[in-house]
């Protein structure tokens, strides 16, 4: 399978090296289905290069294929291995990664938000404030490796099946990278967790608004010069960058269900029209949504 490259979560992937740039097509994937806090994605790839600015969510991926050489580089010095079956990868919130692969590849990718890390670090009575998640490459970790092999086994049910099941496992998941590869957090930035949690709950309630700069600043009780500071402080990206990938994510949903006509699911999404869907769909997930609409028929 070839494709351009393609993510729900965290798009906008970049050309890093001089060979050739690695394509994305996903198989299978859990858009559509309701699950609190995190995604999960089977993918394909072809071999090449690609690297990632530093994204707004956790990504965790698992190599599924036959052994290839590879080269990973997350927020330092590039590793170079033989990567395996079971090997994983754990990419924090913001951290600036890159990957080259010699040959095509099948991994499964579950990105964790920041809603499912702060309602399980609360769980186990941890500050989530007080500890951050650290760069994990080639990491070999038995419970993780089942967790991940009961997901992807999820996605390949037919029809979704128990809810509570899966995101058992993606909270089950998340208290194991909690437990075993948090780290002290350095001194605190960006935006307090109140102020997190009303800005984003505020996004996702008015999505289809034209949303402004300003706006977003007064709920969070900030200036906007100071907003848009540690906005991309706490979410690794500009605050706009994150407001078209939530319309896109909330496009994608709503054309999973087949509801809607695509000009309905753009005004709904808070897009101009059709053509301005379209444009960041290209950009975000490497894909249009007629593209998308007809993967879900």
């Amino acid at each position: 399978m070839k494709g351009r490259p393609v993510d729900t979560f965290d798009g906008e992937w970049i050309r890093h090296m001089g060979t050739s740039e690695m394509a994305f097509a996903p198989r299978l994937s859990s858009i559509g289905r309701p699950w609190f806090g995190f995604d999960a994605t089977l993918f394909e790839t072809t071999g090449g290069t690609i690297s990632c600015p530093g994204m707004p969510v956790h990504s965790f991926s698992m190599h599924l294929g036959a052994p290839m050489r590879t080269a990973r580089s997350c927020g330092g010095a590039v590793q170079r291995r033989l990567q395996t079956l079971g090997d994983i990868d754990l990419v924090p919130v913001g951290c600036p990664a890159a990957w080259e692969d010699a040959e095509p590849s099948t991994f499964l990718r579950i990105n964790l938000t920041a809603a499912i890390v702060l309602a399980t670090a609360e769980s186990m009575g941890i500050d989530p404030d007080a500890l951050s998640l650290a760069p994990q490459l080639q990491l070999r970790d038995p419970m993780l490796e089942h967790i991940a092999w009961a997901l992807k086994a999820e996605l390949e049910v037919g029809e979704p099946t128990d809810r509570l099941y899966a995101e058992s496992l993606g909270t089950a998941l998340t208290a194991q990278l909690l437990r075993r590869y948090a780290r002290p957090s350095s001194a605190k930035r960006g935006l307090t967790r109140r102020q997190w949690r009303t800005v984003i709950d505020y996004i996702h309630d008015n999505l289809s608004a034209d949303l402004s700069l300003t706006e977003l600043a007064s709920v969070a009780a900030l200036g906007t010069s100071t907003f848009k500071t540690l906005f991309r402080q706490t979410v690794g990206m500009p605050v706009h960058q994150y407001v078209v990938r939530q319309r896109v994510e909330h496009a994608m949903n709503l054309l999973a269900s087949g509801s809607a006509k695509l000009n309905q699911v753009a005004l709904s999404a808070g897009f101009v029209d059709q053509s301005h869907m379209a444009r960041c769909f290209r950009r975000v997930v490497g894909m249009t949504p007629a593209a998308v609409a007809r993967e879900h028929r």
